[in-house]
């Protein structure tokens, strides 16, 4: 697995790296091709975060861990990871090597998909300003709309640190 790590307000420490990129070899295992990570780093006042995301082909793993120590994040980023990738092993099918369906289940139950609701609206153009001031008033916490400028769809959404993101797909 190539992996590639970033610090964000902080330098790593090259015994960070090879740490990581031991815990990221262990996910080696699942993938039957040559998977990428990405490991960030970011320092701040509350803590430190490690966001970690695996892609492989067209699949994508993503995990984010905030600790004291960023080596205990790092720890707590992969074992989400490794959970995730056992938990989902039988929707992921092929996309996994035999070595995935080789692991014990864990203790979670696999869970049925259970759509409570389908929802149809008509999707209207407007810009961001307008589609982040939509979504607020709404009360909720993301908003489909298509750009007034691209013609596209997009997703609004609020993110956990206060901010706003768009999700805009790559055509």
């Amino acid at each position: 697995m190539k992996v590639t790590c970033t610090g964000r307000r902080v330098t790593l420490k090259p015994g960070f790296i090879e740490k990581a990129e031991a815990r990221l070899a262990k996910l080696d295992k699942f993938f039957p091709g040559e998977a990428e990570a990405q490991v960030t780093v970011n320092v701040e006042r509350s803590g430190q975060t490690v966001e970690i995301t695996v892609r492989e082909g067209g699949l994508m793993l993503r995990a984010e861990k905030s600790a004291d120590r960023m080596e205990d994040a790092l720890n707590d980023a992969c074992d989400l990871l490794v959970r995730r990738v056992v938990k989902q092993r039988k929707r992921l099918g092929d996309k996994l090597t035999s070595a995935a369906a080789e692991v014990p289940a864990a203790v979670e139950p696999e869970e049925d998909y259970e759509i409570i609701r389908e929802k149809h609206f008509a999707v209207k153009p407007c810009s961001t300003d307008e589609a982040i001031l939509q979504m607020n008033l709404l009360g909720h916490s993301f908003y489909v709309y298509r750009s007034a400028d691209t013609g596209g769809i997009q997703v609004v959404y609020r993110r956990t640190d206060g901010g706003y993101g768009v999700l805009v797909p790559e055509e």
